[in-house]
């Protein structure tokens, strides 16, 4: 299994976007922050589209398009950047019925759950500790 990425390059794309209305610009391109990013700019555009759903970001259609945040990057948290493209839960129970004969298969969901759902609810208080404006302070310190 490979690690998702998902939140971390919707942090970047907001962060970028951030720092560049900071610097006096209005909207950025997706083609702009894809260079940022490393990728396709049809992969922000879709990843932004999920960040506007999610109260985020915005975006300016014809003259002048490009993309914008909806908030301050003080107050967007990593929960935010997180709930908006990662919706559901961190980890999944068996896919088909395990076996109700077993004294595993038939204890282990219920086990799993109590212990995913600790998990998730530290992962979650974590992630709202931190803010965007927190990641691109770190950022700008760390250059």
């Amino acid at each position: 299994m490979s690690a998702n990425s998902r939140l971390t390059i919707a942090a970047h794309a907001l962060t970028w976007i951030g720092l560049y209305q900071r610097r006096g610009h209005e909207v950025a391109t997706s083609e702009q922050i894809a260079t940022s990013v490393n990728t396709n700019p049809v992969v922000i555009r879709r990843l932004l589209a999920e960040l506007r759903k999610g109260g985020l970001a915005d975006s300016r259609r014809g003259a002048g398009a490009g993309w914008m945040l909806s908030r301050d990057l003080a107050d967007i948290t990593l929960l935010d950047v997180y709930e908006a493209v990662e919706p559901g839960l961190i980890f999944a129970l068996h896919r088909s019925t395990p076996d109700p004969g077993c004294v595993v298969g038939e204890r282990i969901g219920g086990v799993m759950t109590a212990i995913y759902g600790e998990i998730e609810a530290t992962l979650r208080k974590e992630l709202a500790r931190t803010t965007l404006e927190d990641v691109l302070r770190d950022i700008l310190q760390a250059a």
